[in-house]
């Protein structure tokens, strides 16, 4: 399996006194695109066209750090499975 990479804009943060809760979607351009395809969000969007992802952060360091209208990118990285014997103990 590939990893894939995402390009999100945190659209709602939501304040907590121990968490913060998240929200952010795929990007996308409010407009045209360039016909020649070479602005980023283009690209992202094309393939990544559309989702939510949320998050509760309770680290203290991380507790109202984040804004709408920040992008990230969000890296997917598939990790090898576990063997069952590893996990059982034996």
């Amino acid at each position: 399996m590939k990893p894939m990479r995402c390009k999100v804009k945190i659209t709602e943060v939501k304040l907590g006194e121990n968490c913060d809760q998240i929200t952010a979607v795929p990007v996308c351009k409010s407009g045209a695109y360039p016909a020649d395809g070479s602005d980023e969000d283009n690209t992202f969007s094309k393939f990544s066209p559309s989702g939510c992802l949320q998050l509760t952060i309770a680290n203290p360091e991380l507790l109202n750090v984040y804004r709408p209208g920040q992008q990230f990118y969000v890296d997917w990285t598939p990790i090898e499975p576990v063997a069952a014997a590893a996990t059982s103990g034996n």
